[in-house]
């Protein structure tokens, strides 16, 4: 089956051959540096150039196994549009913010609308122009900043999070003005060609901010700009949650998207038992894929799928310096005969 028709039909609960294995990008990168080296591309280059970071997401598809491609490599990109000073980093380091565009609630001047047709912005969406046109039958993943980190990227979140108990209101007005320009970039990268959206927040784990303000100030605003995009074009959405998700209860199973990806502090079971709804997406530990040898990364793999994985992917964004070897072994582990033979008569779930 065709990658693209692979990871749609799972999204959509449609039959398919075999489980997809995905790195979306964004937070959850996939590339490293076996895969800059034999590609031509590296960072921080292709972090502005749409024709080097179409090239380096497409080779990890083709030379790793990641069976999607996906910009952008980082959750800079709307914060830096948004007035933040940030700096690119270096091939082993990713993108981060060094100075904030708020120094308080009160001070907005520096903050700014996401244009499109400027910046790191257009590298995105001139990216997935060329990934369309070069890869059709490779889904592309457009990462968007979930709400909650992308404030916590314009303010010190020693700020931010203070005024999760101290002024409601003011962080209300914000996450109200970042999911208008969170929804324009997302529009905008669809309509460049991307097949799906992935929101990844971060920093609104449980155990960072509680079941309360996640209920409140995240969200609603994850779910409204996730029902944006399937109501406009149709296109299926991503959560990705860091840290123990348990500390986040039932309000889980209330976020509005086809998949929760999770890292690797919870199990599949225990998501999929939390959130039975939606698919469950994850989650073999980064640390591993960095550490161990292939074989024990595919033994994960398998066991991941065994306890419901519907989409095979890493915990958690990829250290730059992970063997390619290693993301490959994970890739072989959906092609296992003696798995899908053992997902068929258990659950019936996957078709091989």
């Amino acid at each position: 089956m065709e990658q693209k028709k692979r990871l749609l039909s799972k999204l959509n609960r449609e039959p398919v051959d075999r489980a997809p294995f995905i790195c979306p990008g964004g937070m959850m990168s996939m590339v490293v540096t076996g895969v800059m080296d034999q590609c031509g591309s590296s960072w921080p280059e292709a972090h502005t150039d749409p024709a080097k970071m179409a090239a380096l997401t497409l080779g990890a598809n083709r030379l790793a196994g990641v069976e999607n491609t996906g910009v952008p490599f980082c959750m800079t990109v709307e914060a830096e549009a948004m007035g933040a000073e940030i700096t690119l980093g270096a091939k082993r380091s990713e993108p981060r913010v060094t100075a904030y565009a708020m120094k308080s609630f009160g001070d907005t001047s520096g903050l700014a609308s996401i244009d499109t047709g400027k910046g790191r912005a257009k590298t995105c969406i001139e990216a997935i122009k060329i990934l369309k046109r070069d890869a059709p039958g490779v889904p592309v993943i457009a990462n968007l900043s979930g709400p909650v980190s992308l404030a916590s990227s314009l303010i010190d979140p020693l700020v931010y999070y203070r005024a999760l108990l101290t002024d409601s209101a003011a962080v209300h007005r914000l996450g109200e003005f970042l999911e208008e320009n969170l929804i324009r970039f997302g529009d905008a990268m669809i309509d460049a060609g991307a097949d799906v959206i992935c929101i990844a927040d971060p920093s609104a784990t449980g155990e960072l901010i509680g079941r309360k303000s996640f209920g409140e100030f995240a969200l609603p605003y994850i779910n409204r700009i996730a029902e944006h995009f399937r109501r406009r074009t149709g296109t299926p959405v991503i959560v990705h949650i860091c840290g123990d998700v348990r500390s986040l209860g039932a309000t889980l199973s209330r976020v509005s998207a086809q998949a929760i990806s999770i890292d690797s502090l919870v199990s599949i079971r225990t998501l999929k038992e939390m959130a039975p709804a939606q698919l469950g997406m994850g989650n073999v530990s980064t640390y591993m894929l960095e550490k161990s040898a292939p074989e024990a990364i595919m033994k994960r793999g398998k066991r991941c799928l065994e306890m419901g994985a519907d989409i095979l992917a890493p915990a958690c964004g990829i250290s730059p310096i992970t063997p390619i070897e290693n993301i490959r072994g994970l890739a072989r582990t959906v092609a296992s005969p003696e798995l899908a033979d053992k997902n068929r008569a258990a659950t019936g779930t996957y078709n091989f």
